[in-house]
């Protein structure tokens, strides 16, 4: 009970230390309705050719695998890098606290913003754009949807623990996803991107999550649209990362050793 009270502690902490940090809120839970306003708006009525679906059903999947990415992998990334180089995360081992309750707590965080994000995206799609919330796939949502920001998490983690200083987790962060972005049909529609590409993007965890994603919004989907091949990859990146991060993981700044 005592370790539960912890992990609860922790978690309304890095709630709080979240919603009251605007650049954290804009880039993290803003940004990704601003991009779904965007290409939902532009190519509502498009044709999606192969898929079935028009550009509005299309992007609504994409948003939300990008806003999950954007609260587990990128802010977890950014953030830890930053509390890591100013000290925050050397004071943080130095008290009781055990390190797996502040771990626990900062994902705990970062999968109910990632649950937040995805009930927005879905409402916006269905108020302003006709794309129907997937109620009768709705357990294929959340099974993806925990998978996905578990693994991402984890990858969170593992980024952080390379990244060398402050200054370089935007850059070396977004070097990571934008590109996969592109080459995993979250900004382009998959139509548009020639199959080489595409087979490349199937060795990344992005891909695989907005695939699972898509199925669970097809209206062409039968039986539950859960997506176990691709849910099974993202699980795999996300044992990797959490192997990495494990293995190198640090509390103490990098440039001050």
């Amino acid at each position: 009970m005592r370790s539960l009270r912890l992990v609860g502690h922790q978690f309304r902490f890095d709630q709080k230390v979240f919603w009251r940090n605007p650049a954290s809120v804009f880039f993290t839970a803003v940004f990704p309705l601003l991009f779904l306003l965007i290409f939902a708006t532009f190519f509502k009525n498009a044709d999606i050719h192969g898929l079935g679906v028009n550009g509005a059903t299309y992007y609504v999947p994409a948003i939300v695998a990008l806003a999950v990415i954007s609260a587990t992998m990128v802010k977890l990334a950014m953030n830890l890098s930053s509390e890591r180089e100013g000290g925050m995360l050397k004071r943080v081992r130095g008290t009781p606290l055990p390190p797996w309750v502040f771990v626990a707590g900062r994902v705990g965080n970062s999968v109910v913003i990632s649950v937040i994000m995805v009930a927005l995206v879905s409402v916006i799609g269905a108020l302003f754009y006709g794309v129907p919330i997937p109620t009768s796939t709705l357990p294929a949502l959340l099974v993806t949807l925990l998978v996905g920001a578990f693994a991402f998490s984890c990858l969170g983690f593992a980024l952080a623990a390379v990244i060398p200083s402050e200054d370089a987790a935007p850059a070396i962060t977004n070097a990571i996803v934008f590109p996969l972005y592109f080459l995993s049909g979250i900004f382009v529609p998959e139509d548009e991107i020639p199959s080489g590409v595409l087979h490349i993007a199937d060795l990344f965890p992005v891909r695989h999550l907005f695939a699972a994603l898509f199925a669970v919004w097809d209206p062409a989907t039968s039986g539950s649209g859960l997506e176990l091949g691709d849910l099974a990859i993202v699980l795999l990146w996300g044992i990797a990362g959490l192997l990495v991060a494990v293995r190198l993981f640090r509390w103490e700044p990098r440039s001050r050793s």
